[in-house]
């Protein structure tokens, strides 16, 4: 879907990243991108590590991972089709206690622990068509691999409310993911988060359609799929991509809940 627009970061915004980025644990951070994470979840797992039945798997540092959530910055743009990717990172951010407080690279930026996962998650602030200026930004400057770059975004070929989870793939026409892949190389190597938005009915134009927010029922259903969103999140950073793909698959509908 093609939007057309650029950045635009205000005063306030900008002076609260001034203040959050002057923090002594972001600096930390600054100084050693993968270090502060890591030596700060290897202390999680050691503190909860039976001293008379050590597990090894649970002293091994955990690398971190960066969720991004796609959409379009503004008001305008709040609570449509084409932001759910925003609404799942922040159904994340506010079920982990995260602040999503931090200006960055082009981006809202949270940065926290998922269990003893150290995780970042962002929410490109460039318009969706330049999603990836933003994105590979991170992955470069934090030297994070693919692998453990997850991409949650909207899916027009998909049903409503309906999540697919992948390792891989292609853009499918969906603009923020080819800008995130043009961005990354061309590598499609790294795992995804589809949440279905369904095909605009009769002869709707689809980019109205995508720009155009959900009612009261398609909300209630959706804020149900973003509670299986969150476990899925929570399953591939713990268990692993098999797991949470099978948990998503497997998952049933509101509907389906009775």
């Amino acid at each position: 879907m093609i939007i057309d627009g650029a950045i635009s970061i205000t005063t306030s915004m900008a002076a609260a990243a001034i203040t959050t980025t002057t923090t002594a644990n972001w600096h930390r951070i600054l100084r050693g991108p993968s270090k502060y994470w890591c030596d700060k979840a290897r202390m999680m797992s050691q503190s909860s590590i039976s001293s008379t039945n050590p597990s090894p798997s649970a002293t091994k540092p955990q690398q971190p991972w960066l969720i991004v959530g796609l959409g379009n910055p503004g008001n305008k743009y709040n609570a449509t089709r084409h932001n759910v990717g925003f609404d799942m990172v922040d159904a994340i951010a506010d079920a982990e206690g995260i602040s999503m407080s931090s200006v960055s690279f082009k981006a809202l930026c949270g940065k926290g622990f998922i269990g003893n996962v150290p995780v970042m998650l962002v929410k490109p602030q460039t318009f969706m068509n330049c999603s990836g200026e933003s994105v590979g930004a991170i992955v470069s400057y934090y030297k994070i691999p693919l692998k453990q770059v997850l991409v949650i975004f909207d899916d027009l070929d998909l049903p409503f409310a309906k999540l697919r989870l992948l390792p891989k793939g292609g853009h499918g026409g969906h603009n923020g993911m080819r800008s995130i892949i043009d961005c990354f190389k061309g590598s499609r190597d790294f795992p995804r988060l589809r949440i279905g938005i369904g095909r605009p009915p009769g002869k709707i134009d689809p980019t109205k359609f995508v720009l155009g927010s959900f009612n009261k029922q398609e909300r209630e259903e959706l804020d149900f799929t973003f509670q299986h969103g969150l476990e899925a999140v929570r399953i591939l950073l713990l268990e692993g991509l098999d797991k949470s793909a099978k948990f998503v698959n497997s998952a049933k509908s509101l509907e389906q809940q009775g």
